[in-house]
């Protein structure tokens, strides 16, 4: 399980970030959206890293 930060932006839209992965950013039209949206993100990010046999960044709070 890893941090996101979630927060409304500008435009309307829901941003969600996850601190421990740098770069690893998404958005929703609700928070909710924001929610389901980085967590695919994030599953997203870690799998590529493994595919490219680089290490993944240890979660931290």
């Amino acid at each position: 399980m890893r941090e996101a930060v979630i927060y409304p932006g500008e435009d309307g839209y829901w941003i969600a970030e996850c601190p421990s992965l740098p770069g690893c950013i998404s958005q929703g039209t609700s928070r909710e959206d924001a929610i389901v949206n980085i967590r695919e993100a994030i599953q997203g990010y870690i799998s590529t890293l493994e595919q490219d046999e680089l290490a993944v960044p240890l979660e931290t709070f």
